[in-house]
């Protein structure tokens, strides 16, 4: 759910309000809402780019679980997960992948242009605390 919910906000930001270059990106407006969700503790959600051209070296993914994550949804996975345990606590970390789903999208980053329908040129990468 919360996956549909995040992607779909920024389709609709780019759908609605990127216009030019010059407008504030929506991928930056998830990283924006992203920052907001982990200070409140309710989970943590990073945007992570996949084709090894960061608008933003931040998005890099991170050694690990990401890099693991971005490999296996490059191959054609729609989902990746594990399961880790750190002190008394467990946590479930997810990937999923984002493909270029509208033309506005090159815009910013004229490198998905390369990019082979239904491809992932970037992903989600959770981290979810198992109750």
């Amino acid at each position: 759910m919360l996956d549909d919910i995040y992607k779909t906000a920024v389709v609709l930001i780019t759908d609605k309000y990127v216009h030019d270059e010059d407008d504030f990106p929506a991928g930056s407006a998830a990283i924006a809402l992203f920052e907001a969700i982990n200070k409140k503790g309710w989970h943590e959600v990073r945007l992570l780019d996949a084709t090894g051209e960061p608008y933003d070296d931040e998005n890099s993914p991170r050694e690990g679980f990401e890099t693991k994550a971005v490999k296996n949804l490059k191959a054609g996975k729609d989902y990746y997960e594990q399961i880790v345990q750190e002190e008394d606590k467990r946590y479930l970390l997810a990937a999923t992948p984002i493909p270029v789903v509208m033309q506005k999208c090159v815009m910013c980053h004229p490198h998905y242009e390369q990019a082979k329908e239904g491809e992932a040129i970037g992903a989600l990468s959770y981290r979810l605390e198992i109750e």
